[in-house]
């Protein structure tokens, strides 16, 4: 499939939240300065600062340039013509139909401006903050309403939020992981906490960063310490010694980060000697696991930080790495589109997985940057990437 090329940019800025992205901020290209505004460009809701909105259009090649700030963008959703971009500087409201956009952040009713997660939970949509909680918005009224420590939250920072079929809650945090009965946000009883502590192990690593729903129910988490399933109120959990993640040697010269993450965090160096990585001074460890999959077969994909794509078919882990014909071994993103395509977002462009092989999408196909953070897909075929800097919005071609 060919596209047409448009794109959301921004202005640079050197924003570091933690971990893969901070990396990847360092490793992103810098997008060329953009133009102001013109008339027909404005916020929704009233007059307000300009820190983003279109900002320039060529017609004849589709391209189209948005300013978002100094923001790395986390998480893209689409909803019915809406485009919603979480970034690090706040969540983005963009009504593709009419150019209007507004931003959420702490000057609107946000306890943090870092958001990794933007979704509809119980028909609400839903943002998960680093620092500030879960937060719901009320689109009547546009107040935000806060689920936190005090509410039952293992912490402040909320990666990933799913709502299962039976109607529970599941809230990714960096202190384990919360399920709440029922959906049953309002009732203290039903809220749970599970970490490594709590299961025995079961739950490998307390920073959990991805959650997907498998075939039959069970619950699917990606953390910094391995994959876990939880499944008829039983856990296991998979590492690279069962299995997930390439070996060093094999992707030791592809290796993007020569920084290693450990020199710089308490939390990184305690990672990898429990992980017996020590010996590895490069960003590698194929036991942390960043984004997460689950195929309709019940088959998980799991991105890993150096280690490739790994794929468990329910006895055992393949990986992919470069040598497969990835563009990059950081897998940041994973992505099922509406024509069951899987797409893989990495430190080195975005793959689309074609049987047995993968095509590769850069910068020079129209990314906004080679290194992929989030991606979600319209039923019209539209693409939504989002990097450090901005978002490419690529259209089918007609």
């Amino acid at each position: 499939m060919s596209y047409k090329v448009a794109t959301v940019a921004a202005i640079v800025g050197a924003i570091a939240i933690a971990g893969a992205y901070t990396l990847g901020q360092q490793q992103g290209k810098a997008p060329a300065s953009v133009a102001s505004a013109p008339v027909g460009a404005h916020p929704a809701g009233g007059a307000q600062e300009i820190r983003e909105g279109k900002v320039g259009v060529d017609p004849s090649e589709k391209f189209t340039h948005f300013r978002v700030g100094n923001k790395n963008v986390k998480k893209i959703f689409a909803d019915n013509g809406v485009i919603w971009v979480a970034t690090s500087g706040g969540v983005i409201r963009y009504d593709t139909r009419t150019d209007e956009y507004k931003m959420f952040d702490n000057q609107s009713g946000l306890l943090s401006n870092g958001m990794f997660y933007v979704g509809r939970i119980q028909g609400k949509i839903t943002v998960g903050t680093y620092g500030g909680g879960m937060s719901m918005l009320d689109e009547k009224t546009g107040t935000w309403e806060t689920y936190n420590i005090p509410e039952g939250l293992g912490d402040a920072f909320v990666y990933d939020v799913v709502e299962t079929r039976s109607g529970d809650i599941w809230i990714a945090t960096w202190s384990g992981v919360n399920r709440v009965r029922g959906g049953k946000l309002k009732d203290p009883a039903a809220w749970e906490l599970h970490t490594v502590e709590s299961t025995g192990g079961g739950l490998p690593n307390d920073w959990v960063y991805g959650l997907a729903e498998g075939k039959n129910g069970e619950m699917w988490l990606a953390t910094e310490g391995g994959m876990s399933r939880f499944a008829d109120g039983k856990w296991e959990h998979w590492n690279h010694s069962r299995g997930i993640g390439a070996d060093y040697d094999k992707v030791k010269q592809d290796i993007a980060y020569k920084s290693d993450p450990a020199k710089e965090s308490l939390h990184h160096a305690q990672q990898k000697r429990e992980m017996g990585l020590e010996g590895i001074d490069q960003a590698y460890n194929p036991n942390y696991i960043i984004a997460l999959v689950v195929d309709q077969d019940g088959s998980v994909w799991s991105g890993t930080w150096g280690g490739g794509l790994a794929h468990f078919d329910g006895q055992k882990w393949t990986n992919y790495t470069t040598v497969e014909g990835l563009p990059g071994n950081h897998v940041f993103m994973l992505h099922r589109d509406q024509q069951n395509r899987l797409w893989i977002g990495t430190n080195n462009g975005l793959a689309v997985k074609e049987g047995d092989k993968f095509r590769i999408m850069k910068s020079s196909d129209g990314l906004f940057s080679d290194t992929v953070f989030s991606m979600t897909t319209t039923k019209e075929g539209d693409l939504w990437i989002g990097s450090y800097g901005g978002v490419a919005h690529i259209r089918p071609a007609t």
